[in-house]
C-alpha cells in the first residue's frame, strides 16, 4: 500500500436535498479527527432537489478505524437524511480487468497509463476473443488469456470470462466486438464501462468511420459509458469530438477517432477508479 494513500477516503453520497447535510457531514468527520481535503457538491434545484456530494479527508490510522467509521456515519448521519452513500479508502487499490478484441489502441492507452502509474488501480487479467494482442499485453507482465466467442458457445464462453474476472471492481472494454449478454451484465451493475466510437447513439454498427465519411460529417467524437441489458444505452461518463473537414478520408477520420476513444475511455476509467462518479438513473454526476 502507497503510504502516500493509505490515510486518505472518499465519501459518496445522494439524498434529497436539506439544509444542514454539509454541516452534518462536516462535523462527523471533525469529530472523528478527519482533515478534508476535497468537497464537492451538486443540488437539481435551489429547493428540493436532489442532492451529491463528494468528500476526501485525511485520518490518521484509518486502516484501524475503517469499522468504526462505517457504523458512526451510518447511524449518526446517513439515517437521518436517508442518504444513499458509499466510503471508500484510496489504499484499497480497485482491481480491474480488461476485454478487448483485436484493435489494440484503447488497450495500450490504458497500459501505458498503467504503467506509468497514472492509473490508481490493479490489472489483474486482459480476456481477448483473439489471439492478436497477446505479445501486446504479456508485454506489460500481464496475463492474458483467449476465451473465444461464437454464436454456439456464447453462454459457456461467458461463463468462463466470468470466472476469469471474478473479484475484480470494475470490467473495462477496450474495444471488445462483443455483445454481453443481459445476465453477464446484471453481474456487473455500473462497474463496466465501454468506449463507444460517436456521440452515441449515433452511427451505430459496422463501419462507423465509413458512415460517418458518407454524411460529410463536420465532427467526430466517442463516449465512455456503463453497461446495461440495454444496448449503448447506459449512463454516459465522459465525451469528447474533433472537428474535421471535407478533405479527411476514411483513414484519417479512423485515425482521429481512434485518438479520441483513447482518451475519452481512459479519462472514464480513472474518474470511476478516484470515485467522481455518482450514477443517478440514467445519467452521471461526474465531480
Amino acid at each position: 500500500m502507497n503510504t502516500s494513500t493509505a490515510n486518505t477516503a472518499r465519501l459518496l453520497i445522494t439524498c434529497e436535498d436539506k439544509p444542514g447535510i454539509v454541516q452534518a457531514v462536516s462535523s462527523f468527520l471533525y469529530h472523528h479527527g478527519a482533515n478534508i481535503t476535497a468537497l464537492d457538491q451538486y443540488a437539481t434545484e435551489a429547493q428540493g432537489g436532489q442532492y451529491f456530494m463528494r468528500v476526501e479527508f485525511e485520518l490518521e490510522h484509518l486502516q484501524n478505524r475503517k469499522d468504526t467509521l462505517l457504523q458512526t456515519f451510518e447511524s449518526n448521519v446517513a439515517t437521518r437524511y436517508q442518504m444513499q452513500w458509499h466510503l471508500t479508502f484510496v489504499g484499497d487499490l480497485k482491481k480491474v480487468g480488461i476485454l478487448v478484441s483485436k484493435v489494440d489502441h484503447a488497450l495500450y492507452e490504458l497500459l501505458w497509463r498503467y504503467a506509468r502509474g497514472l492509473l490508481p488501480c490493479e490489472i489483474t487479467h486482459v480476456v481477448s476473443n483473439h489471439e492478436t494482442l497477446r505479445s501486446a499485453v504479456e508485454q506489460f507482465g500481464l496475463p492474458f488469456t483467449v476465451v473465444k466467442v461464437t454464436k454456439d458457445n456464447k453462454e459457456e464462453a461467458e461463463a468462463e470470462i466470468q470466472r476469469i474476472m471474478d473479484g475484480n471492481d470494475l470490467l473495462v472494454l477496450a474495444r471488445y466486438m462483443q455483445i454481453l449478454s443481459e445476465d453477464f451484465v446484471s453481474k456487473w451493475p455500473m462497474k463496466v464501462i465501454n468506449i463507444h466510437h460517436s456521440f452515441l447513439p449515433a452511427f451505430v454498427g459496422a463501419n462507423p468511420y465509413k458512415q460517418a465519411y458518407e454524411k460529410g460529417v463536420k465532427l467526430i467524437g466517442a463516449t465512455a459509458h456503463y453497461v446495461t441489458a440495454d444496448l449503448d444505452q447506459g449512463p454516459i461518463i465522459e465525451q469528447d469530438v474533433e472537428r474535421v473537414g471535407h478533405e479527411y478520408n476514411v483513414d484519417q477520420l479512423r485515425e482521429l477517432g481512434q485518438d479520441v476513444e483513447r482518451n475519452v475511455l481512459a479519462r472514464a476509467v480513472r474518474w470511476h477508479l478516484e470515485d467522481r462518479i455518482i450514477v443517478d438513473g440514467t445519467k452521471t454526476v461526474v465531480f
